[in-house]
């Protein structure tokens, strides 16, 4: 079922995923070589902590961590450990949640550990670009495969592939309700968008193909071809004039 949202449920999700981005933010000033993927989790559980908000992963179907940490050529859903050290060239895809005054954030970016490989910075911007179509797509009166299709699009034109396993999601007082937002598709196809509506928009993109392996931890999923992969993510409210994008990614590129 998919639930509208008024006006002031929307404040609400935007007060949690401005936090989202100020943790996010507040994780990226400490991500350089030496630091373990642990760390940055025990830096935002304090920091979201101490913003009066709980991490909406943590505990989250049994999830152990307060963030989704991935690697390289893991895709979303690393587990914070403290044997994962950064290192020059990495790059790492930070997922974040928040549970605040009975409502849910949500976002996720990908950060460079030092200077990376000229065709790794060119997926991270691609990615990031992908997001940027796909958003400009969430509109009242569009479908959910007009965002799938431009992300698809975009991506593919630099010939990297698009993960099918996961997708994007609505938001509200849960982390995951209707509808599913795939990052492919086909232009009017899916569930009609309509104001009141509030999704998270997710391109997950490998360098190499498509192909995806769920690890025997029971979350991490990883590029089959272990080639990198780049995730960013948007919490949005669907206007009438366009997308309400709740999530500040201008809060995290002004500390990093």
């Amino acid at each position: 079922m998919i639930f509208l949202k008024t006006d002031e449920e929307i404040e609400l999700l935007r007060e949690n995923n401005i936090l989202v981005s100020k943790t996010l933010a507040e994780v990226g000033r400490h991500i350089r070589p030496g630091v373990t993927t642990k760390e940055l989790d025990r830096i935002a559980e304090d920091f979201i902590r101490s913003h009066g908000a709980v991490p909406a992963f943590l505990g989250y179907q049994g999830y152990p961590a307060s963030l989704c940490i991935s690697v390289n050529e893991h895709v979303v859903h690393g587990i914070p450990s403290d044997k994962i050290v950064l290192k020059e060239g990495d790059i790492v895809s930070v997922d974040c949640g928040t549970f605040m005054k009975g409502f849910v954030g949500d976002s996720a970016y990908t950060f460079a550990v030092g200077e990376v490989a000229e065709e790794v910075r060119q997926l991270m911007e691609v990615t990031k670009e992908a997001l940027y179509k796909g958003t400009a797509q969430a509109k009242a009166g569009n479908r959910v495969g007009d965002i799938s299709a431009a992300v698809q699009e975009y991506a593919e034109k630099f010939g990297h592939g698009v993960v099918r396993e996961l997708e994007g999601h609505g938001l509200g007082r849960k982390m995951h309700e209707d509808p599913g937002v795939p990052n492919y598709g086909a232009r009017g196809r899916g569930p009609l968008l309509k104001e009141g509506m509030v999704i998270c928009i997710e391109p997950m993109i490998n360098m190499g193909n498509k192909s995806v392996v769920f690890e025997e931890d029971g979350w991490t999923v990883r590029t089959r071809d272990r080639k990198p992969s780049a995730h960013y993510e948007f919490a949005v409210a669907i206007r009438k004039n366009g997308p309400d994008v709740l999530t500040d990614f201008s809060i995290i590129e002004q500390a990093i």
